[in-house]
């Protein structure tokens, strides 16, 4: 039988969670769109990448890959590691890589995606400057599963006389040119294993439940067929501040209740369609309104001729803007000019600017995509080393994820537990009637997902279990492992860090008492505070005088004057739960001997 369920987890030194037998946790619900629309249920799952055809179709992936130039020699985690947020800004960390199994790509194609190690900042408070930024190359803004959006563009132009890269009037489409390089995902990656989207990002639109179908047999995707059901979800976040939605929206801007259709763009190709010029009888002679807007030039700039070599649609210029040609904004299509408009969504209910993705009938990506080729707003975000502003974190993921357990399933004497992993890690089961004497309950269990689970922990009748996490494989973590675990990030090599150390650095020669610093979210968490630690390490140097006052330990040590200068790693040990060994917090490269 199901035992009942009550809401009263507790926590104990090392353990992700404590509770009674008959326990569920409880997960708060966030109201900030730009905190908590991110997908992070798969933080703790290992990427993956089909290499080949044949390995799609026997459904055969590998965690990690080589092709020479980029290199995955160890697993990382997918997608979105951890959100923090200051008043101004939202700070985005993730590997880069995509929640689905990537690939495989065309044969030929030279790249695989790797770990990017990324922080990204975006501005929580938008603003609408008078006069646009163009686009520009690399990322753009980030998808809620933590994958790189770019523009349309695929960093080729037509210079006067061939195409070469860079930017000019005449930009060469990517998912027109490139398009045959997409996995299934609608996406690939450039020389530096940047994982990315330039249209439909239809494999996260299938996991947020966009009206997309698998295919489970060829594993691809395609746009379901039935109705739409529901508006679209945010699909990503602009450097501007903006969300990205996909494609199906209300068919009134403001009126929630006037049903929902697919998002029309405000861009048709220049075909002599709906009033535009046709640049197959023209030729390229001179590039758009929009385009001559937004560069500031005359626009008789000459582009190639219209040929089976140049065929129409393979730049960007050969799309016109309706709203130059008499139709109507609201009217006749629903997307301006940057491919948004300002409404109301299921997030924002009073209102806001928002892009659309744009797609045909049947799925297939038409321009301008994602977003037009300039940002609405002030396009602030960027990507950063540090965090140098106090920040509240609002998630944490991967190799810190805390543990979610399931109810617990009792049947026949034995019970049933299952909870949320970090793939590669180690978790024990210990049970105990008292919350004080507690016994090992099985073999260790090694995650080969993001769930975890074992069957018979009932021994004795206890009333109480504890999951604790005791390792985590080496991975190639999320933050750049020579440059220590930073604001709650993990080092790569899968134990617990300290969050911060103080001072930095110290002669040799000489004595430094050091301030060591617990995360209050780090995973296992911080000792409870009756708890001292054991021992502490500068490098190879012992501490003495341990102090401890809350999450911060005290610890005074000599270097001696023969000391190597350069950076070391500090470590903090506790004693850990009965049976278990110590716990030991780190920080690679945490200090610099002067």
């Amino acid at each position: 039988m199901k035992m009942k369920s009550v809401r009263s987890p507790l926590r104990t030194l090392s353990a992700t969670l404590v509770l009674g037998l008959a326990a569920t946790a409880v997960r708060s619900t966030a109201a900030d769109p730009q905190l908590d629309s991110w997908f992070t249920s798969a933080s703790g799952r290992y990427a993956r990448v089909y290499l080949n055809a044949a390995a799609q179709s026997t459904g055969t992936a590998v965690t990690t890959w080589s092709n020479g130039s980029q290199t995955q020699s160890l697993p990382a985690y997918s997608g979105v590691q951890e959100i923090n947020a200051s008043a101004d800004w939202v700070y985005l960390r993730t590997t880069g890589l995509g929640i689905h199994t990537m690939g495989p790509w065309s044969v030929g194609f030279p790249n695989l995606p790797a770990n990017q190690h990324v922080l990204y900042r975006l501005p929580r408070h938008p603003t609408v400057p008078a006069s646009k930024t163009l686009t520009g190359f690399g990322s753009i803004g980030y998808f809620v599963d933590g994958v790189a959006m770019f523009d349309s563009r695929d960093a080729f132009y037509w210079n006067g006389s061939t195409e070469t890269q860079g930017s000019g009037n005449w930009n060469r489409e990517a998912y027109v040119n490139e398009g045959k390089t997409f996995d299934p995902a609608y996406a690939h990656q450039e020389n530096s294993g940047t994982y990315h989207y330039h249209a439909n990002p239809v494999a996260l639109r299938y996991l947020l439940q966009d009206h997309v179908d698998y295919h489970a047999d060829t594993r691809t995707y395609s746009e379901s067929t039935g109705p739409v059901q529901k508006h679209s979800p945010i699909l990503g976040w602009v450097r501007d501040g903006f969300p990205v939605y996909g494609p199906y929206g209300y068919a009134n801007a403001t009126n929630p209740a006037s049903g929902l259709r697919r998002m029309i763009s405000g861009y048709q190709l220049r075909n002599g369609q709906h009033g535009t010029d046709n640049l197959i009888a023209t030729g390229r002679t001179q590039i758009p309104a929009w385009a001559t807007r937004l560069y500031g030039n005359s626009g008789n700039a000459t582009g190639p001729a219209v040929s089976a070599s140049y065929p129409l649609g393979r730049y960007m210029e050969d799309n016109a803007y309706l709203g130059d040609f008499g139709q109507h904004l609201g009217t006749d299509f629903d997307l301006d000019e940057d491919n948004g408009r300002f409404c109301v969504t299921p997030e924002f209910p009073q209102g806001t600017y928002a892009y659309f993705v744009s797609i045909a009938d049947d799925g297939t990506p038409t321009f301008p995509y994602n977003i037009g080729r300039a940002f609405h707003g002030n396009p602030t975000g960027a990507p950063v080393t540090t965090l140098t502003e106090t920040v509240t974190n609002h998630y944490t993921g991967g190799a810190q994820a805390p543990v979610q357990l399931a109810s617990p399933e009792v049947s026949g004497g034995k019970v049933t537990l299952v909870w949320s992993a970090v793939e590669g890690g180690t978790y024990q089961v210990e049970t105990s009637s008292n919350l004080t004497t507690w016994s090992a309950q099985g073999a260790p269990v090694t995650a080969t997902s993001n769930l975890a689970g074992t069957t018979n922990t009932s021994a004795g009748n206890p009333n109480f279990a504890r999951i604790l996490r005791t390792a985590v494989a080496n991975h190639d973590s999320v933050t750049n492992s020579t440059t220590g675990g930073g604001t709650g990030g993990d080092p790569g090599g899968g134990g617990p860090t300290l969050s911060g150390i103080s001072p930095v650095s110290g002669n040799r020669g000489t004595s430094v008492i050091v301030t060591l610093m617990l995360a209050a979210n780090s995973q296992p968490p911080p000792p409870p505070a009756g708890v001292n630690p054991t021992s502490a390490t500068l490098g190879a140097f012992p501490g003495t005088k341990l102090t401890r006052n809350g999450n911060n330990i005290t610890a005074s040590f000599a270097i001696p004057a023969n000391a190597p200068t350069g950076p070391v790693t500090v470590s903090l040990v506790f004693p850990g739960p009965p049976g278990m060994g110590n716990v030991t917090f780190t920080l690679a490269n945490g200090f610099t001997i002067l």
